[in-house]
């Protein structure tokens, strides 16, 4: 299935969001995540599925003054 992960084309194998994250290998805990504009909160990306076409964006916290 075809996304884009933070504007960049992706074909990935898996549909749910945690499976999908594995598999681009995001890993760190601390990220933020939303589809198609969309907050997901870390505990229901097990449950979320994606669709061909969807816009995943994955944030990293930032340290700065």
């Amino acid at each position: 299935m075809k996304i884009l992960m933070n504007a960049k084309p992706f074909e990935v194998a898996h549909e749910k969001l945690d499976e999908v994250l594995r598999e681009l290998g995001v890993t760190s805990p601390s990220i933020a995540t939303a589809i198609n504009g969309t907050f997901v909160a870390r505990s229901q990306r097990n449950a979320v599925v994606l669709k061909e076409g969807d816009r995943l964006e994955v944030l990293s916290p930032m340290q700065g003054g």
